[in-house]
């Protein structure tokens, strides 16, 4: 099929805005746990809402895009995810919230499993990895972009000052006074219906999915959950997920609670900057990967993450807000690293195996709630070493894996002549 760039662009669109209201969580943690009155233990609900539905429904959205293609299971997730977040503006009560992070996780998650395999044939197969990696450079510039909104928005709104322009003055219409972060739910609304007519308005190619993209019967999906390898993986994805998460939403939160920043700007900074550099990450990944085993980088980069940790947690305030910035440095490569390494250790079912990966996503839901709950029993400084058990998982990953192909490095050795 002839290459389709209109396309390439409504999945890197895609991308972007389910990075920005994905992770906008870590920016806003603090502002909400004031406005509903939250404990860290009820604080962990809200990434376990959102991420529990990746989960739940990363295999059923698979089955989904079978049936209904392309076009309209994207449109139906979006469409999802504009009613959750207009009853949640609607109605701007903590219950509501949790609902509305859950439907919205479930777009997403169906959204998910249409994009890779509409990439890869909108954009060539010949092209594929290339613009695998532009589409996760476009995630983490998304992520990196939304605290920084969300200042402007709220900056604005809590300033007696004249509003500076018509988007505040119509915000500051729309948003009831004391919750200007819920401005961030009104412009997810805005794009998400945006991008509900652009899609309406796009015809699409027919995708032919090759065996790695295609999710099996339940039958296959409960023979692989047999296989001990299966779960080692699932495992893996889930750590890495849930560490992710685990980091960047409790930043803003310790940061103000252990050293007096705002979260409202040197937290909101150090959020933004956690995914900002993990675009930086990535970059260096991608030439790291050509000259070392993927298993040495997965170690090093598990040890240099370790090491950031520790000092985020227990050295000055000035260093904490660079040091979790840092951890999503030494982070960005883990996920697509562990998943590699998955689907080269099976030689069948590629289609099934991605999808019980994906549903590793889960780990996003339970290990912020572990650490809210941690927190509420001890400290959060001391709740947040529970990454040192899922960062040990993934260390283990790097000894134990043995891919049946390994990536291709390039040797610099001259030869002799």
């Amino acid at each position: 099929m002839k290459r389709n760039y209109y396309l390439v662009f409504l999945v890197f669109l895609t991308f972007f805005i389910i990075s920005i209201i994905t992770n906008i969580l870590g920016a806003i943690n603090p502002p909400v746990a004031e406005s509903y009155n939250l404990n860290d233990f009820m604080r962990g609900f809200l990434p376990m809402a959102l991420f529990l539905a990746y989960g739940v429904m990363a295999i059923p959205g698979g089955m989904l895009v079978e049936v209904h293609k392309e076009k309209k299971t994207m449109i139906g997730a979006f469409i999802l995810v504009l009613a959750g977040v207009v009853f949640f503006v609607m109605i701007p009560k903590f219950s509501v919230f949790l609902g509305t992070l859950f439907i919205v996780g479930a777009g997403f998650a169906m959204l998910q499993v249409v994009i890779y395999p509409l990439l890869r044939v909108a954009g060539g197969e010949e092209h594929f990895a290339f613009n695998a990696v532009m589409a996760q450079l476009v995630f983490g510039g998304a992520s990196y972009a939304g605290p920084h909104i969300y200042k402007y928005f709220v900056l604005n709104l809590d300033s007696s000052a004249e509003k500076p322009d018509f988007i505040i003055r119509g915000m500051s219409r729309l948003v009831p006074e004391g919750i200007s972060w819920l401005s961030m739910y009104w412009f997810f609304l805005i794009i998400t219906l945006l991008m509900i007519l652009l899609l309406f308005a796009s015809r699409f190619p027919r995708v032919e999915r090759t065996d790695e993209e295609q999710i099996g019967a339940w039958s296959v999906i409960m023979q692989l959950f047999k296989k001990r390898i299966v779960n080692l993986y699932f495992i893996g994805i889930f750590c890495y997920v849930g560490t992710e998460q685990g980091v960047s939403y409790w930043i803003s939160t310790f940061l103000e609670r252990y050293h007096g920043f705002d979260p409202n700007t040197v937290g909101a900074n150090a959020v933004a900057w956690f995914w900002g550099m993990m675009i930086f990450g990535c970059v260096l990944g991608l030439v790291l990967l050509k000259l070392f085993d993927s298993k040495k980088i997965l170690l090093g980069s598990v040890i240099l993450s370790l090491i950031c940790l520790i000092v985020a947690l227990f050295g000055p305030g000035e260093i904490a807000k660079w040091a979790f910035p840092a951890i999503g440095f030494t982070i960005s490569v883990l996920y697509s690293i562990i998943y590699s390494l998955a689907l080269n250790s099976m030689e069948e079912h590629h289609g099934s195996f991605s999808g019980i990966l994906i549903t590793g996503i889960v780990g996003g839901a339970v290990v912020p709630f572990i650490i809210g709950w941690l927190s509420q029993l001890f400290e959060l400084r001391f709740a947040m070493l529970f990454l040192l058990i899922t960062f040990g998982y993934m260390l283990s990953v790097g000894i134990w894996a043995r891919p049946i192909i390994s990536n291709k490095t390039i040797s610099l050795k001259r030869k002799k002549g």
